[in-house]
């Protein structure tokens, strides 16, 4: 006796988990597959903390700005936290392409809460962000940073909350958008200003005063600033905040991201105008 289909609105959710553990092992599995994009997202940032911190090596040596350090050694923390970036950002581009390949709107129509779909992108980027930048800390020792057990795990729990808070926020960008082109653009308009304004590149200290203002409202200044904290921890600090308020932060702003990213994926659905 042949049985009636069941709409998928109607059939039984297959929970959260599951369905979020395939989407985040798809996300890994797919990157690491792409060989030129792991070199990519690492050599880029490794040449031009090279590059960059040897061009200002000596001219950046100020005892009130950066407690005497070589530039190789204040850039290290932001170049780490670009690799994080670019990472979480561009791993989120799958969204458009599995967009463009019927992949998602499959996801879509199937009876999966949308939370689970969010949940497992955004893992899966912030799985390979988290990895990228833990890779890049093989050099740590190279400009002084000597690490204990208990500042290795605050390390990696700063580039965990900073991976997964800019994974959502990719998420959020990605999902919308019908063209990697157009994402392109978002990413230079507004994600590489807001590593620039992070303390990545030069300290608080020496920036001018709208400029100061811009980068205590930055999140992701926050990050860098616990890294830096963590790896120098004699270095005088640009920021009134203590690390355990750096870090407060990065919840805060990882929450707000997961938040804003599930909030986008609920309200648009795939081919909606």
């Amino acid at each position: 006796m042949a049985t009636a289909a069941i709409p998928a609105s109607r059939a039984p959710s297959v929970g959260v988990l599951l369905p979020a553990f395939t989407l985040w092992w798809r996300e890994v599995v797919r990157f690491y597959r792409q060989r030129g994009r792991v070199a990519g997202v690492i050599l880029s940032p490794l040449l031009f903390w090279i590059v960059i911190g040897s061009g200002f090596g000596t001219s950046f040596r100020s005892g009130q700005a950066a407690g005497q350090q070589h530039y190789l050694d204040y850039f290290y923390p932001g170049a780490l936290v670009m690799i994080v970036l670019f990472t979480a950002i561009f791993t989120m581009m799958s969204v458009i392409e599995d967009r463009n390949e019927g992949f998602l709107l499959s996801v879509l129509v199937a009876p999966v809460p949308r939370a689970a779909i969010v949940l497992g992108k955004v893992l899966g980027g912030t799985t390979l962000a988290t990895i990228q930048g833990l890779i890049f800390l093989v050099f740590a020792p190279l400009v002084g940073v000597h690490m204990t057990l208990a500042s290795f795990g605050l390390i990696v729990l700063t580039v965990f909350l900073t991976s997964f808070a800019l994974t959502a926020l990719g998420f959020a960008i990605a999902w919308p958008m019908d063209s990697s082109q157009s994402f392109h653009a978002i990413i230079n308009l507004f994600l590489i200003p807001l590593w620039l304004l992070s303390g990545a590149l030069f300290p608080l200290s020496g920036a001018s005063r709208w400029i100061r203002a811009v980068m205590y409202i930055n999140p992701l200044t926050y990050g860098v600033e616990a890294l830096r904290t963590l790896m120098y921890p004699l270095a005088p600090s640009s920021l009134s905040f203590t690390l355990t308020a750096s870090i407060l932060t990065l919840v805060l702003f990882t929450m707000f991201m997961f938040g804003l990213a599930f909030a986008v994926a609920n309200r648009r659905t795939v081919g909606s105008r």
